[in-house]
């Protein structure tokens, strides 16, 4: 994987595989403290100490798609190639937080990629699943939670072009935002 979006994805996608109702993503780019954080967050079935040790092995998986599960193995390498860290803890039957830490000018350090598209693609894919989408850079952030736009579509599919497109575009103004508004000393916009 080339792009941190990309890992986002795919570790998504393995609390989704875990039965997870509810899944927080946080991006936070601080240039500042020269960090890039990602972390994600559910609640799905978790695991025991013994499987958190195995995780990190490129050559264990849990799926019955593949036979290696290189995404978490190959973050964890990367982090701390660009002098970041890397930490999961889990707990069976409350869930799964793993933070994944940066420097944010390393040169290694791959870019975070099209993370807006990673999100529209978790939210249309999962429907089922309360998805929490935090963003920060430096001192402003946005925050994106699809309950209130689900109970306002009533059942409607998230996945019609409309209502799609609004997404996207809710989602980018508000990275947009936060990023600007941070270089002009604004203040924070929540979503």
């Amino acid at each position: 994987m080339r792009e941190l979006s990309l890992h986002i994805l795919d570790i998504a996608e393995n609390s989704v595989s875990a039965k997870a109702k509810n899944i927080t993503i946080e991006i936070v780019e601080d240039t500042k403290a020269d960090l890039l954080k990602l972390s994600v967050q559910d609640d799905g079935r978790g695991m025991d100490s013994e499987m958190l040790v195995k995780v990190v092995d490129p050559f264990v998986t849990s799926r019955t798609t593949r036979k290696v599960g290189l995404g978490i193995p190959l973050l964890k390498a990367a982090a701390e190639e660009c002098n970041g860290s890397f930490e999961i803890t889990s707990r069976i039957g409350e869930g799964t937080k793993l933070i994944v830490q940066f420097q944010y000018s390393h040169i290694d350090r791959m870019p975070l990629g099209d993370y807006t598209t990673t999100m529209l693609h978790l939210l249309i894919a999962n429907p089922q699943v309360h998805w929490m989408f935090l963003y920060r850079y430096n001192d402003h952030s946005f925050n994106f939670n699809d309950e209130p736009i689900k109970a306002e579509l009533g059942g409607m599919s998230m996945s019609e072009p409309l209502i799609l497109n609004w997404i996207r575009e809710m989602l980018e103004s508000g990275i947009a935002d936060a990023q600007n508004n941070s270089k002009a000393g604004h203040v924070s916009k929540t979503q």
